[in-house]
């Protein structure tokens, strides 16, 4: 039998618990440059599809999923950006399009995180392209995280993706001759928790 004093003891620790719970710390993860690119794909004329990838992506997310908060910083090299011909690969870079000499990089903040229960359902931010920043919201296709039995740690990742209008972002490019102003991005992240 537990005396009043130990009754009152046990539900004031259990409280205490459970406010450690809601109130967790976040938890710190990088990207894993293996597993994390971000592609395009834009309308050619209605005849095709344009798709292409950005190699080199780098950032940090943080998650709190008690909370259910976060906030994700990547980093992508327009250098990097890959649709297997090279000759076009310089295209897109050059000032007509990306202009990757004077804007080398594009990069996504985000701070607002919807979840649905443990897992992340889409992420709200600020994406800069070519100086100029505009605000966009990733919508996860799919989320999850495991523990990885390569790196030996929990990684976190999905495929996020959103639209776009490149005339924001100054990419004005054919325009006039009626090529679409609407591109999609799919983000392809994993990240892996640190010490």
């Amino acid at each position: 039998m537990f005396s009043r004093n130990t009754l009152s003891a046990l539900a004031a620790a259990a409280a205490l618990l459970g406010a450690a719970a809601v109130h967790a710390e976040p938890v710190n993860y990088v990207t894993d440059p293996d597993h994390t690119f971000a592609t395009f794909q834009i309308d050619h004329f209605g005849a095709s599809v344009i798709r292409a990838r950005f190699d080199k992506v780098q950032g940090t997310v943080q998650l709190d999923r008690a909370a259910q908060t976060g906030k994700v910083d990547v980093t992508l090299e327009i250098g990097s950006v890959n649709v297997g011909v090279p000759s076009f690969e310089k295209h897109l870079q050059s000032a007509e399009i990306l202009d990757a000499a004077r804007h080398p990089t594009a990069r996504f903040v985000g701070e607002r995180f919807t979840f649905e229960g443990d897992q992340v359902k889409s992420v709200a931010g600020s994406l800069t392209i070519k100086g100029k920043t505009q605000p966009v919201t990733f919508t996860a296709r799919q989320f999850r995280c495991y523990d990885s039995p390569i790196l030996k740690r929990e990684v976190c990742g999905g495929d996020f993706e959103a639209t776009i209008d490149r005339t924001a972002f100054g990419v004005d490019y054919a325009i006039d001759m009626g090529f679409t102003r609407k591109v999609r991005i799919v983000a392809q992240i994993e990240a892996a928790r640190q010490p």
